[in-house]
């Protein structure tokens, strides 16, 4: 995952702004150096060509979404709970954010356009981002012993399912967020662990012993 600067932050963030909105027509090089208060030297410097501004937005974007971060400490039930509900949460505050849906908005309406990158760009530099982060903790949490699965990618679109749903397409088509995201977050979560949680697993099999 890149890191930008504070600096780099503000600009990526008002990049985004302008995005929003006045459309991909705002996201010039010249308005963006105006907007941010830098040259355009500078922004050609950070992110090269437009292709690469696009892409640092959607990486910053991306990276909003948080996982988790290896550390010495060992990795617990709860301390997995309550990483993969972080995950959960931010996942839907981002989806819904006027930024993320302009920028699926501008690459659908791009999709059927020759020479179109936006939708690659939001594939390579933030779906497979996120994902990638995301298996990265469910595969810390089957080293634990605290999560059951034959295929992280299998079990990672699983919970993705579950927090999602169909509610990112319905934003896209204008309906409202939810007004509650650390609620369905915690129960896709509830659902994910007892599909793949270990301790539900032992649960289960204690109680079907004891009926023999």
């Amino acid at each position: 995952m890149p890191e930008f600067s504070p600096r780099q932050n503000a600009v990526l963030e008002q990049a985004l702004k302008l995005l929003v909105d006045g459309g991909e027509k705002a996201l010039t090089t010249s308005g963006l150096a105006r907007a941010a208060n830098c040259s355009k030297e500078s922004l050609y410097k950070w992110f090269g060509d437009r292709d690469g501004l696009l892409a640092a937005m959607i990486a910053f974007q991306a990276s909003k979404v948080r996982t988790f971060e290896r550390g010495n400490g060992k990795l617990t039930a709860d301390l997995l709970r309550e990483h993969l509900e972080t995950f959960g949460r931010d996942l839907l505050e981002v989806l819904s954010g006027e930024v993320s849906l302009a920028l699926n908005r501008l690459a659908i309406g791009q999709a059927s356009r020759e020479g179109s990158k936006l939708g690659r760009l939001l594939i390579e530099h933030g779906r497979r981002q996120i994902d990638r982060r995301a298996i990265s903790l469910m595969e810390a949490g089957r080293r634990a012993g605290l999560l059951r699965f034959s295929d992280a990618d299998s079990a990672y679109h699983t919970l993705y399912g579950l927090i999602v749903s169909d509610l990112h397409v319905r934003m896209l088509l204008g309906e409202k967020g939810l007004k509650d995201n650390a609620r369905q977050a915690g129960r896709a979560v509830d659902a994910f662990l007892v599909l793949h949680g270990v301790s539900n697993h032992t649960e289960s099999a204690a109680r079907a012993s004891s009926t023999f």
